[in-house]
């Protein structure tokens, strides 16, 4: 039995989320949406994603602050986490990678399809190699 993949999307700005989940759903995924770092902490753990595609920038709990948590909570360590962000800086991806994230995508460089053919690549998902 197939059963879909689960994406647990992260992203503050509801119209931009809609926009996602609506796409990750063509494509084939169980997606929820949650608006902020305390939902997503609650959600990783309830909904038990596969995958987790994380904004950074979210009130009450930032996504590095989440990213930090989920790696150093047993059930969620090994859960794939895509950062996806308005922050460009090196710092702020380097910060990401220290705390393990397992890919960083900044919001201008992308579009939704870049998005999707990450989210695969790290579900394992795609055939080619790249």
């Amino acid at each position: 039995m197939d059963t879909k993949k689960k994406i647990l999307l992260v992203e503050d700005d509801e119209a931009l989320a809609a926009v996602y989940k609506s796409r990750l759903e063509i494509e084939g995924f169980e997606t929820k949406v949650v608006y902020n770092g305390e939902e997503a902490l609650a959600a990783a753990v309830a909904f038990r994603p596969e995958l987790i595609l994380l904004d950074a920038m979210m009130p009450k709990i930032s996504g590095f602050d989440v990213l930090d948590i989920l790696r150093n909570t047993p059930e969620t360590a090994g859960t794939k986490v895509i950062m996806l962000t308005a922050l460009s800086q090196p710092k702020d991806k380097d910060r990401a990678e220290q705390l393990g994230v397992d890919d960083y995508l900044v919001k201008s460089q992308v579009v939704i399809g870049d998005v999707i053919e990450r989210v695969k690549h790290h579900l394992g998902l795609l055939d080619t190699a790249s």
